[in-house]
């Protein structure tokens, strides 16, 4: 299997389900996520995270098209690094706001929760929404705002005009805010 392509590997587990094709595919790139997980967590934190985002590369890859493995990989530590941030800092401030003090009771907020939409919601409600975009959209908002690059940038790696990257950049975030409101009053 060391000598397959990365595309074939994606290709044979995305039909086959095996996981053993999975596991040698993300040995290749294992340095790579631990390198992007030590960029925000520790050692331990970023070995746990490791292990994680081979968890959810078992589902992820299946329903998404990958082009190039390596980049795609990154892009999905990064976020799910990013993520586990949010998620961990938003339970500090939860943690910090019960214990101050303040009587639960009065804080509307906190005595209905489950009403309240969390992060993790919209997170899923928006990667579901990024996928009904259409392709130039989609690959446009990607680019600009999970991958942080430039307009330029964009434009370079599309092929596509300025002008055009700019309307599906505006028209997909637009399109993206619709669709998680229309999933959020579901």
């Amino acid at each position: 299997m060391q000598d397959t392509a990365d595309a074939d590997l994606v290709r044979e587990y995305q039909t086959s389900g095996n996981l053993e094709l999975l596991a040698a595919l993300y040995q290749r790139y294992m340095n790579l996520v631990y390198g992007v997980c030590l960029q925000y967590f520790d050692e331990e934190g970023s070995k746990d995270a490791v292990m994680q985002i081979f968890e959810e590369l078992i589902d992820k890859l299946k329903r998404h098209e990958v082009q190039n493995f390596k980049s795609w990989l990154h892009v999905l530590s990064r976020n799910h690094c990013l993520m586990k941030l949010r998620s961990m800092k938003n339970k500090e401030s939860l943690q910090v706001t019960i214990e101050d003090d303040s009587p639960l009771m009065e804080n509307g907020e906190l005595a209905h929760h489950d009403h309240e939409v969390t992060l993790e919601d919209n997170l899923q409600s928006m990667e579901k929404c990024l996928e009904t975009l259409p392709e130039e959209q989609k690959r446009s908002v990607n680019l600009f705002y999970l991958e942080e690059k430039s307009y330029r940038e964009v434009s370079a790696l599309t092929g596509y005009e300025m002008n055009k990257v700019k309307s599906y950049i505006q028209n997909g975030k637009r399109n993206l805010k619709i669709c998680m409101e229309q999933q959020q009053h579901a």
